[in-house]
């Protein structure tokens, strides 16, 4: 019993430090973490979790999401949704808090996070499908009516040198950012960082691009980022994600019934996954879920897409920017067994055999 008691004080010494950091967080929002994924389903109010350091199965939720301490995502915000001087952000979302019918080409949502003080380096950034989340320094308020939707929140913890590509990336999609308070010498030399802080996104080719960034873990985890622009009318699915894959995929999103699944190129078809749908023991269906995925076949393969499967998704230029795609890939796979993978450069536990056994509607060619 000593021995436990000196354990537990010597660790809650070491967290004085690491609780002011932005990394991501373990289920329980406890200790730090390279990656960190959850889905929500619809209806459901704590979701299932993912993280770096248990990538063999996905776990229920430590805590409702309206909840922040408890949680992943709430404890990796907490100097978000509050002050501390040594943690600043940049916050992006097309549907900003607290300010109503703003419009805007964008449909991206994500915060970028850092903490300030000379020879520190820590950062993460956190990609979301949330409208109206976080508010910027107003407590931590999780929208109560998005309970009934289904939403996926990915936590990357990166060093600061990875913020000027993902920055690049963002400038194609031209996010509304609604809260800033990086200082200037905390980005100096990342040119892409200031065009996106003051708005100056670019107007002249080339309209599609790829970054690529890393996780601080060891290994380290690749995180491939393709961004199109409004003026590209290349379809994302098709032109983009199946084009850099060299894979079938198979799409779960909202659709418009114009665009339908493609099978004319061996091995690389576009199959269109059946709604309603089960994801672990949670129920989902198009009609409530926000989230926007692909997985490939065979399946390696899990991609995050902020636009729906539709043809006024690259049409329509006015309505549509750019589409990020996150890939992840685990540079090593012995000793772990993966039930359900996350993203080329990230193979999430469950997801890829789970998914791949979705039912996906007869295949037609794109109209």
């Amino acid at each position: 019993m000593l021995s436990y008691v000196k354990l537990h004080i010597y660790f809650i010494l070491i967290a004085i430090s690491e609780s002011q950091n932005p990394k991501c967080r373990q289920a329980d929002g406890a200790g730090d973490v390279d990656w960190a994924i959850l889905y929500k389903a619809p209806g459901e109010n704590r979701g299932k979790i993912i993280v770096s350091t248990n990538g063999g199965a996905w776990a229920n939720g430590a805590a409702v999401l309206t909840q922040q301490g408890g949680q992943s995502f709430g404890v990796t915000l907490e100097h978000v949704v509050a002050n501390n001087d040594q943690i600043k952000f940049l916050a992006y979302n097309n549907v900003p808090p607290l300010m109503p019918n703003v419009k805007t080409k964008s449909n991206s949502k994500g915060v970028i996070i850092l903490q300030t003080p000379v020879n520190v380096d820590a950062a993460s950034w956190i990609v979301h499908t949330v409208p109206g989340f976080p508010a910027a320094k107003t407590g931590y308020s999780w929208p109560v009516a998005e309970n009934a939707k289904g939403h996926i929140l990915i936590c990357l913890t990166i060093s600061e040198s990875q913020i000027n590509a993902i920055a690049a990336s963002l400038l194609r999609a031209e996010p509304l950012v609604h809260y800033n308070d990086i200082p200037e010498t905390e980005t100096v030399g990342m040119q892409y960082f200031k065009k996106l802080s003051d708005g100056q996104f670019p107007t002249v080719p080339p309209y599609l691009s790829r970054q690529s960034i890393k996780t601080a873990g060891q290994p380290a985890v690749t995180v491939n980022v393709y961004s199109k622009s409004a003026t590209s009318r290349y379809e994302i699915y098709k032109r983009v994600i199946v084009k850099a894959l060299k894979k079938t995929i198979k799409v779960w999103s909202r659709r418009d019934n114009k665009l339908k699944g493609d099978c004319r190129v061996v091995e690389r078809n576009i199959r269109l996954i059946k709604s309603p749908a089960r994801v672990g023991n949670h129920d989902t269906n198009l009609d409530a879920d926000l989230t926007n995925w692909a997985v490939s076949d065979p399946g390696n393969v899990f991609c995050l897409i902020d636009r729906p499967y539709a043809v006024n998704a690259f049409k329509n230029f006015v309505i549509t920017e750019m589409t990020i795609y996150l890939s992840f890939r685990k540079t090593k796979l012995s000793n772990l067994r993966w039930q359900f993978v996350l993203i080329k450069q990230i193979f999430l536990p469950d997801l890829m055999t789970l998914l791949l056994k979705l039912k996906t509607a007869r295949s037609e060619s794109i109209l």
